[in-house]
C-alpha cells in the first residue's frame, strides 16, 4: 500500500482546461460545484484554491478515497463536504449543500489513481493481487465472484460488451475450463488464462491481452455504465440555468453515453416541418467543446494517464422540470 500523501499520488487530468470551462458558471455570490468523482481530491483542491467563495460537495463510492481526500481538503473547512455514494445521486449532493440547483458538476470517470495504485484491490493486470476490483470495498460483488460463478454465456457477453473484445468467446471458454480445475483467485492467474486464449499474433496488436477483460470485469462489478446512464441526465437536471457540466471519460463506452446525453439536450425537439420552434422545443443545453477535447502532447508525456482522456462540456440554457419557475 502506498502511504504517500494524496497530492503526491495523483496528477489531475486536463486540470486548467477543466477549471476554465467551469469558471463562467462560478461567477456568482455563493457558487456550488459537485465533484461527482472525488477520488483523491485533486480537481476539488484546485477549484477551492482558484475560486475563493466556492463550496464543493465531493462524491465517491470508495471509503478510502473519501478519507484521503478529506484529510487533504480539511483546511478548507466547511467549503468542502464529502458524501459516500455513487455519482448518480447528484441530488443528494445538492441537498448536502442546502440547494436545489448547483452551478457546476464535474465527472472524471473510470478507475482512479488510488484504485490502480493500491495493488491489493486487483484493478491492474500488471501486478498480482486478489481478484477484487470493487470501487466500494463494502460492496458484495467482486471480480472473484464474476470470474468463478458467472456462466460461460454471461462471461462472453460482458467481455464482448464492456471490454469490446472480439475474442470474448475464446476467453470465456478458457476461464470456465480453468476454474473447473480450481477457482481463479488472483489477477495473475486470470492474466495467464486470457493470454492462453488470445492468438499470439493478436496480442501484439491490442496492447496487453488482458486489458479489455479487466475493463469488462471492472465495469460489471461496479455497474459503472448503468450508474453513468443515470448520472448524466441527473447532472443536467441538477445544474442551474447558466450552470455547466464537464465530463472526462477514458474509454469509448463512457464517452458514448456522455456524448449522446449532451447531444440529446442540444437538439431542438420541434417536429420536422413545424413552422415555429416553440420555447418548450428549444434545446436545453449548449455544447461548449468541439467534439471531445484531448490532452496535449506535453501533458501526456508528463501524465500518461491523460492519453486516453476525452473531455466534453455543456451549459444549461433553460429550465425543464418546472418551466418558468426559479429553484
Amino acid at each position: 500500500m502506498d502511504h504517500a500523501p494524496a497530492e503526491q499520488r495523483h496528477i489531475p487530468v486536463m486540470l486548467e482546461r477543466c477549471l476554465d470551462l467551469l469558471a463562467p458558471a462560478l461567477d456568482t455570490e455563493h457558487p456550488v460545484v459537485v465533484d461527482a468523482t472525488l477520488g483523491m481530491g485533486g480537481h476539488t483542491h484546485a477549484m477551492l484554491e482558484r475560486f475563493p467563495g466556492l463550496r464543493v460537495v465531493g462524491i465517491d463510492r470508495d471509503p478510502q478515497a473519501l478519507e484521503l481526500a478529506g484529510e487533504r481538503l480539511a483546511h478548507f473547512g466547511e467549503r468542502f463536504t464529502g458524501i459516500h455514494t455513487t455519482y448518480d445521486h447528484i441530488d443528494q449532493a445538492a441537498a448536502a449543500a442546502g440547494v436545489d440547483r448547483v452551478d457546476g458538476i464535474l465527472f472524471d470517470l473510470g478507475v482512479s489513481s488510488l484504485q490502480l495504485d493500491e495493488r491489493e484491490r486487483g484493478f491492474a493486470y500488471s501486478f498480482d493481487a486478489p481478484l477484487d476490483m470493487r470501487m466500494n470495498s463494502r460492496a458484495e460483488l467482486s471480480a472473484y465472484t464474476v470470474v468463478n460463478e458467472y456462466s460461460e454465456a454471461q462471461l462472453k457477453d460482458i467481455i464482448y460488451r464492456w471490454g469490446e473484445d472480439r475474442f470474448a468467446p475464446r476467453i470465456a471458454r478458457a476461464i470456465v475450463a480453468a476454474r473447473a480445475e480450481a477457482p481463479l483467485r488472483t489477477t495473475a492467474q486470470l492474466v495467464d488464462v486470457v493470454r492462453s486464449a488470445v492468438p499470439a499474433a493478436a496480442q501484439h496488436k491490442k496492447g496487453h491481452p488482458a486489458k479489455q477483460t479487466f475493463q469488462a470485469l471492472r465495469i460489471e462489478v461496479n455497474e459503472e455504465l448503468d450508474v453513468l446512464e443515470r448520472a448524466v441526465p441527473a447532472a443536467v437536471e441538477t445544474v442551474r440555468v447558466g450552470g455547466r457540466v464537464v465530463a472526462m471519460s477514458y474509454h469509448s463506452l463512457e464517452d458514448r453515453i456522455v456524448k449522446q446525453e449532451f447531444a440529446r439536450g442540444a437538439r431542438s425537439t420541434a417536429p420536422r416541418g413545424f413552422p415555429v420552434e416553440l420555447p418548450e422545443h428549444q434545446p436545453t443545453l449548449k455544447i461548449l467543446t468541439r467534439g471531445a477535447e484531448r490532452a496535449d502532447e506535453q501533458e501526456v508525456r508528463d501524465n500518461p494517464r491523460a492519453a486516453s482522456a476525452r473531455m466534453r462540456a455543456v451549459e444549461r440554457l433553460r429550465e425543464t422540470t418546472r418551466p418558468g419557475s426559479e429553484r
